[in-house]
């Protein structure tokens, strides 16, 4: 009958352990949630794709030839910064980290475009952006556009989602729920 008493004895806190666990990591999933800043993500992730899109400009101009790899070191910046300034792990950041790393690709294409205009018009990249007639860019774009790029694009969508959101360790959960 006392090894009954201390079977259930010893059931019943390890229920009550295995309760209280879960209701620190509850707690602590709540507290990762209540750090998110989804402006502050749009924020760094903006200005990661704007500064990758310049920097793919720059190295095109620079180099006379478009690197594709670009694409992946833009959604790499964006997706990373995004989780740097967002602490995300809900998935609208990583939505949110795609759709700014296929505004830093396309922005990257356009200044390039911009770029060699104003070069090859001996004008300054301002005076061509007031210059051109925006209507024309879809067709210029799409006659730089080739297939291949449509991989590169792909990745760095990939890269903008995948690295958007805050990666928690299991040892940074196991110490969470483990604290007093």
């Amino acid at each position: 009958m006392e090894n009954n008493n201390q079977l259930l004895e010893e059931a019943n806190l390890e229920r009550n352990q295995k309760k209280a666990a879960e209701e620190k990591l509850l707690h602590f999933m709540e507290q990762i949630k209540m750090d998110q800043n989804l402006p502050m993500a749009f924020i760094g992730g903006l200005l990661a794709a704007v500064i990758g899109g310049m920097a793919w400009a720059a190295i095109t101009v620079a180099t006379d030839y478009q690197i594709g790899y670009m694409a992946v070191a833009v959604g790499l910046l964006v997706g990373y910064t995004t989780r740097l300034f967002g602490k995300g792990v809900d998935q609208i950041f990583g939505i949110l980290g795609a759709a700014l790393a296929l505004l830093g690709c396309i922005l990257g294409n356009f200044m390039t475009i911009i770029w060699l205009v104003a070069n090859e018009q001996g004008l300054s990249i301002v005076e061509t952006l007031t210059l051109i007639d925006f209507t024309l860019i879809p067709e210029i774009m799409s006659s730089s556009f080739s297939p291949i790029d449509l991989i590169f694009y792909g990745i760095a969508l990939y890269e903008g989602y995948k690295f958007s959101f805050r990666q928690l360790s299991e040892v940074e959960i196991y110490e969470n729920i483990t604290s007093k």
